[in-house]
């Protein structure tokens, strides 16, 4: 048996005389000749072994054995086609890609993309969240945005804003729990520490912040634990404990009044490191990139003006 696979030039000229029941309808279809067609058609038939068509003196039909390739034969060649049309579209449809963690991309990005689609609404953006830093050969990412301490700030970057930590409730617990008049008050709450054991993760920690108070050895009532940054919030807006969070991701969410700051500006403590905007040096200047990266600039000043500009 010929276990040979069929030329994909030979099944379309068949799908076309099949589709037309007409051998000279096809050529026109496919600009060849008549007799290039009937030869196609005949050199399909003996690596088939069987007839694909009866050809009377007026008349082109399949025969039992077309019909059974013809039913095959048309769907698989519609979704190729399927597939090649999307694939065009999308390689012509201007995109970007952004790699950001996951909890600025819920927090900080993500409420904010909808002005940019408005301003571009041809540009598709693909955002990809991960914890790891990804390396600045990375083929397929345009744009990162990360935070990193001073030290470890890839070449090129650009700060977007600073790391202002400061603790947060929902409203239900500033209003109806313990009192949180000052820091040490916290004893008597759940207090919600990221579950990561990362050493860079020390300095969002609630360790970090009671030192900085003046409150190295203060324990809490419990210890709720969370691995991301906007669970965490999550969950001091559902009233589960006090929360540290980075002041440039909820601020939007402190205005509306689902989170509270219990103690106000005193209690907001500078960390060392930034959240950074870093082009890859292997991607093109391209100009939806270039559109981008200004808007992020532009959001990124309006968090530094909302979360105090000496302290941004």
């Amino acid at each position: 048996m010929n276990q040979r696979p069929l030329a994909l030039v030979s099944l379309r000229t068949f799908e076309a005389v099949a589709r037309r029941l007409s051998f000279s309808g096809a050529a026109d279809e496919l600009h060849l000749t008549q007799s290039a067609v009937s030869r196609q058609i005949q050199a399909l038939e003996a690596e088939l072994g069987a007839p694909l068509f009866s050809r009377a003196t007026r008349r082109v039909e399949l025969t039992v054995a077309g019909q059974a390739l013809s039913s095959a034969v048309v769907p698989a060649l519609a979704r190729i086609d399927a597939a090649v049309t999307a694939l065009r579209q999308q390689r012509a449809r201007r995109h970007l890609t952004v790699s950001t963690y996951a909890s600025f991309a819920t927090s900080w990005l993500l409420p904010r993309l909808a002005g940019f689609q408005q301003q571009h609404p041809d540009i598709d953006i693909r955002i990809s969240t991960q914890d790891h830093l990804i390396t600045l050969e990375e083929p397929d990412v345009d744009v990162a945005l990360r935070h990193h301490f001073d030290a470890t700030v890839p070449p090129g970057g650009e700060r977007l804003f600073g790391s202002v930590l400061t603790p947060v409730v929902g409203p239900l617990t500033a209003q109806g729990g313990p009192p949180l008049n000052q820091p040490a008050d916290l004893a008597r709450h759940t207090l919600i520490e990221p579950d990561d054991p990362r050493d860079a993760v020390n300095h969002y920690s609630w360790s970090y912040w009671l030192a900085a108070q003046g409150l190295p050895g203060l324990m809490p009532q419990r210890w709720l634990y969370l691995h991301y940054t906007h669970q965490q919030a999550q969950a001091a807006a559902a009233g589960q404990g006090v929360a540290l969070a980075h002041l440039a991701l909820v601020h939007q969410t402190l205005d509306r009044g689902e989170l509270v700051e219990p103690f106000g500006a005193p209690g907001r403590l500078r960390l060392p490191g930034a959240h950074w905007l870093v082009l890859l040096p292997g991607a093109r200047l391209r100009p939806e990139l270039r559109a981008f990266a200004q808007w992020l600039r532009d959001e990124a000043a309006l968090t530094r003006a909302r979360i105090d500009a000496d302290q941004a």
